[in-house]
């Protein structure tokens, strides 16, 4: 496969392989990670990943045969569960060593499951009929999940009503805000949320996917920030360390097939590497529109990192392919 000279070919790190990124930050593919037997353990569409406090990599899929996928870092299988999530779509894990859950949203069931690291259900969040905003329960489509450090849960309407709905740690609903509209505090495709504890306070790091941005928010849902992602329809902001790391399902003017890249931004919002995209380029401090460049994907829906800056990507129709996994190798 060729690399466009933007990705920054650096074959002495690769050992002749492609080495994709930018900014000091490299990475090569691994071939065939997390490839299993489709007939035994089949996906659908990938939407995202984990990893617990065992180094396992979780998969989330909405392949009701095994909705949740195990791997070690390896990409050899550990085990396999989940035959009830049909619209499987946000994977959250949180709290720390055998105390660890997850939060799986579904968005043709309209609710959101907390269920241990083996799958067994703890509880369930239905539809707030009590906002009075929603008529029924197929209005909410629930995309992601956020756990506070106070164990209050964050809900992303992402495909339903587009608003955040804040919870507290036993599912009573506390306060909502965003929703559609115009002007910078609404959302559109709010599709994901994530809280940022790197510096000061705690806040909301939301979606704004049709809007190419992340916003960010006050715990309490008073905007703070823009951070702009032109020609990025990105997926849900996920921190590892000072970094935040998002899945560009695709490029706004590339149409919807095979135009999706991952990008990497650094403490201060500012984006430092595509990985399969283009180099990013400030003019006067301004992003310049970012696309595809290499066409490593087709539709990266989520990145997870692991405790060594390795890569994982899962991809949303792209012909039920498994995970890609990447590499972190030294930049120049």
């Amino acid at each position: 496969m060729a690399v466009a000279a933007s990705s920054r070919m650096a074959f002495g790190y690769g050992k002749d392989q492609p080495v994709y990124g930018h900014g000091g930050l490299f990475y090569r593919q691994v071939p065939r990670w997390g490839v299993l037997d489709a007939g035994r353990f089949p996906v659908n569409d990938c939407h995202e990943m984990v990893q617990d406090h065992r180094g396992n990599i979780l998969l989330l899929t909405n392949e009701t045969r095994n909705n949740v996928v195990v791997y070690d870092t390896d990409g050899r299988l550990v085990t396999v569960w989940g035959t009830e999530y049909p619209g499987a779509h946000g994977l959250t894990i949180a709290g720390e060593g055998s105390d660890q859950f997850l939060l799986i949203t579904d968005t043709a069931r309209h609710q959101v499951y907390k269920t241990t690291l083996e799958g067994r259900v703890l509880m369930t969040i239905d539809y707030p009929v009590e906002t009075g905003l929603y008529q029924s329960a197929e209005g909410f489509v629930p995309t992601e999940t956020a756990v506070a450090p106070n164990g209050d849960i964050y809900v992303a309407d992402g495909y339903g009503q587009q608003y955040i709905l804040h919870y507290d740690a036993n599912g009573k609903l506390k306060r909502w805000f965003g929703g559609r509209g115009e002007g910078d505090r609404f959302l559109d495709n709010a599709h994901g949320v994530c809280i940022d504890g790197r510096i000061g306070e705690p806040t909301l790091l939301v979606t704004d996917r049709t809007r190419n941005c992340f916003k960010r928010f006050s715990m309490e849902g008073e905007l703070l920030g823009i951070i702009d992602l032109p020609g990025a329809c990105v997926c849900r902001p996920v921190i590892h360390g000072n970094r935040i790391y998002a899945a560009v399902l695709r490029s706004p003017d590339m149409g919807h097939v095979n135009s999706g890249f991952v990008t990497i931004l650094d403490e201060t919002g500012r984006v430092i590497s595509n990985i399969g995209g283009s180099e990013p380029h400030y003019i006067d401090g301004k992003l310049q529109p970012m696309r595809q460049e290499v066409p490593l994907f087709v539709h990266p829906h989520d990145v997870c990192v692991d405790r060594d800056e390795n890569l994982y990507v899962a991809q949303w129709a792209s012909g039920k392919v498994y995970p890609y996994k990447f590499e972190r190798v030294a930049g120049k």
